[in-house]
């Protein structure tokens, strides 16, 4: 057992050492978490993170759709706000804990005759990564639908704001790299179930269409550059059904990277580097992950984009 558990504060959730993050990504790959905490609820994060030794490097994690852990794991704590999951309906209103699928928000907002959050099923992961990240899908962004959202920072302070507070653009926030998001208020609309339900219906029929299913990947690779489709870069640039080792380019979507079934991290970050390297050399353009990337490779080092 790794030495840093001592180190850590008493909590009512969960520690787990030594484990393999391959079983908590998407892309099924990675290295292993020294220490892997799943908080009871927004508190007990707030109480871990008060009590937590300043040097102790943490990680928030939740569904890991877009999340790609290297070779040699993460030393420190890999937060998972799975079980943040509370959640309050007034009126169209609807707040959610961040351990929420967006899709599961679709959902719950559809049985409870609240429109305008139709979107949320075409977007993989939960309500904190969409956040951190300003997630969208299908013409509309978090920064649309948020009031205000809830973060714990790493001094354990509580900070509640605005998507105009957190700076929300295209893909990206503002909010400082320490914040973890707990909560958020959505707004909606309000509706009728089976007109939402319809709507929903058709976006998971256009994704089905569009994008790699019943395959290991991590969602989108890239942003879109100003005045570009990152996937159209990709093709121009020759990479669709690229591969390097077990990690290819989807055939389907040439933005999606996928693990054909015993790709390493390494595989899939050397494939998409090369990418943006060869989008640079034919576009002059530089694309940007989307996809996070943590942990050391395999011989202990860090490739030079985080």
């Amino acid at each position: 057992m790794t030495a840093l558990i001592s180190r850590l504060p008493s909590v009512r959730g969960k520690y787990q050492t030594n484990i393999s993050m391959a079983e908590h990504t998407w892309f099924g790959v990675g290295g292993a978490a020294e220490v892997l905490f799943t908080p009871a609820d927004a508190e007990d994060l707030h109480t871990f993170l008060k009590a937590l030794d300043a040097d102790i490097p943490v990680y928030p994690v939740g569904a890991g759709s877009n999340l790609l852990v290297r070779d040699g794991g993460v030393s420190g704590v890999i937060i998972s706000t799975k079980a943040i999951k509370h959640h309050h309906i007034e009126g169209t209103h609807l707040t959610v804990g961040s351990g929420w699928l967006d899709a599961e928000v679709a959902r719950l907002a559809s049985r409870e005759n609240i429109a305008g959050l139709e979107f949320l099923i075409g977007i993989p992961g939960t309500i904190g990564g969409g956040l951190r990240m300003n997630a969208g899908a299908f013409g509309k962004e978090f920064r649309d639908v948020v009031m205000t959202a809830t973060a714990i920072d790493r001094q354990g302070n509580w900070h509640q704001v605005t998507p105009a507070e957190m700076g929300m653009a295209y893909r990206h926030s503002n909010a400082p790299q320490d914040w973890i998001f707990v909560s958020a208020t959505l707004i909606g609309e309000s509706g009728k179930s089976e007109d939402i339900r319809a709507a929903m219906k058709a976006i998971i029929a256009t994704r089905s269409d569009a994008q790699p299913q019943g395959v290991r990947t991590g969602g989108s690779t890239f942003a879109n550059p100003e005045g570009h489709k990152a996937w159209q870069l990709i093709d121009q640039a020759g990479c669709r059904g690229l591969a390097h080792g077990a990690a290819e380019v989807s055939e389907k979507h040439c933005n999606f990277l996928i693990n054909r079934g015993n790709a390493s991290a390494d595989d899939i970050e050397t494939l998409g580097e090369t990418i943006r390297d060869r989008v640079k050399a034919t576009s002059q353009v530089d694309l940007r992950w989307e996809i996070r990337r943590i942990g050391k490779t395999a011989s202990g080092g860090k490739h030079e984009q985080d």
